[in-house]
């Protein structure tokens, strides 16, 4: 019979911590995340579409901006999983490389802008548990840290997979495919517009 009484004494408490923990969650992260995407739609709206749509069309050009200024402009204003549709403003040939880096961002991000990511907050919770039980002091220097080596880490993943995408068009005998995609991309067709013969890209 204790067994029983024990049994149902933690089971129940199983559920009590985890109602324990919603509340934290509802009262502490939640109201937080909402105010930091409802700022960020503000400035997308304040500082305008077009613009915005320009700024990214320009972070395209240059590899440097293309797999840092662009994922990290895409992760702050769109959040995931919408954040992969900025891809869309570049060529064929370069859209793999944005995706791996804006997927290897939305982690260190949420160490300044929990909203970006929210589905996927504890992997910054977990990094940062440690830290705030020895050093609570330390939060904020680990959190500016954790953001900088991301960047640092998406530049190279994005240049290596643009390398890697170059060989493997090379290799699969697709030069004349991206060739057309490339005149199509630089006549002002973008992803999901009308192309060629009604097809769409």
């Amino acid at each position: 019979m204790d067994y029983i009484a024990w049994f149902a004494e933690h089971f129940i408490g199983l559920f009590r911590a985890a109602g324990e923990s919603l509340m934290g969650l509802i009262t502490g992260i939640l109201p937080l995340l909402l105010a930091l995407l409802t700022a960020m739609y503000a400035v997308t709206a304040w500082i305008g579409e077009e613009r915005v749509t320009r700024a990214v069309r320009w972070a395209g050009k240059y590899a440097v901006t293309r797999y840092t200024i662009m994922p990290m402009l895409a992760a702050i204003m769109l959040t995931n999983p919408m954040c992969y549709t900025f891809g869309r403003f570049l060529p064929e040939r370069y859209k793999p490389a944005y995706y791996d880096s804006t997927a290897s961002f939305l982690h260190p991000v949420t160490s300044l802008l929990p909203h970006a990511n929210a589905g996927e907050l504890f992997v910054w919770a977990g990094v940062a548990a440690g830290v705030t039980q020895i050093a609570p002091e330390k939060y904020a220097r680990l959190a500016i840290l954790y953001f900088l080596v991301g960047i640092i880490v998406i530049l190279i993943r994005g240049i290596f997979t643009q390398w890697l995408t170059r060989l493997l068009i090379a290799r699969g005998g697709h030069r004349e495919t991206f060739a057309r995609f490339d005149r199509l991309y630089a006549e002002g067709h973008l992803q999901g517009s009308k192309a060629e013969q009604g097809a769409v890209l």
